[in-house]
């Protein structure tokens, strides 16, 4: 084989690894969204942080086996997220993809954390005590207020280098990472709400914060699975 043939061989396996890399990056990407969404669906309308303990348990009795399911979903999610992440992560230089692995390690570690605190206190709903459940539940609705550190350490470099037109990012990426990082600078306010909006879990946390992140993470993750395929045909 001479050295023409060889570079061909070479070029040819790079380019099926980088359309196996989008394969399985759209792929994950897909079954992390399907997750998070039935996640949030078997959950429902959590109680709020101005609900009183009583109230709490007869929600977790009323809403047991939700709970259930939400927990399952989020602990079938972190290994694909795990996998999304690690694909990301790839189009990034270092130290950026070092810190957007940070990021992305204290997210998944945190959403695990919440995720067994609901699932504990639906295991035993006829034993709950409303003291008990309310400290409990608090400890776990702060996983929306503490999550954004986590959440701007992992969006701040793809969008330091996406705004810079570095690493061949888009800066419509970087516009977006832009929108979300300030949102999530703001939204740690709620770690001194008590009621309403920004209460810690409320609508701040779960629906404006989470909706900004997953749209950036969503994004991210079909650029990079459509580049990478684009890339095997250019090379091909």
């Amino acid at each position: 084989m001479n050295a023409r043939e060889t570079d061909d061989t070479r070029g040819k396996e790079g380019a099926q690894d980088r359309l196996v890399g989008s394969r399985t990056l759209l792929a994950a990407a897909v079954a992390a969204v399907i997750l998070y969404v039935g996640s949030v669906v078997a959950l429902g309308t959590p109680p709020g942080a101005a609900e009183s303990g009583a109230q709490v348990v007869v929600w977790f009795r009323e809403h047991r086996e939700g709970v259930r399911w939400s927990v399952w979903s989020l602990t079938l999610l972190l290994p694909v997220l795990a996998l999304v992440f690690a694909e990301l992560r790839r189009f990034l230089p270092a130290p950026h993809r070092d810190v957007f692995l940070i990021g992305a390690i204290a997210f998944l570690v945190a959403t695990g954390v919440q995720a067994w605190t609901w699932g504990g206190l639906a295991l035993h709903v006829h034993q709950l005590e409303p003291a008990t459940a309310r400290t409990v539940l608090d400890v776990a609705i702060f996983w929306g207020p503490v999550l954004t550190g986590a959440t701007i350490t992992m969006m701040a470099p793809v969008t330091f280098l996406a705004l810079r037109g570095q690493a061949n990012l888009p800066r419509w990426l970087g516009a977006l990472g832009a929108v979300a990082i300030a949102e999530q600078a703001i939204e740690t306010v709620t770690i001194f709400g008590s009621s309403g909006f920004t209460e810690p879990g409320g609508a701040m946390n779960l629906q404006l914060g989470a909706g900004l992140v997953a749209a950036w993470l969503i994004a991210f993750a079909l650029w990079g699975g459509i580049r990478a395929g684009l890339r095997r045909n250019t090379s091909a």
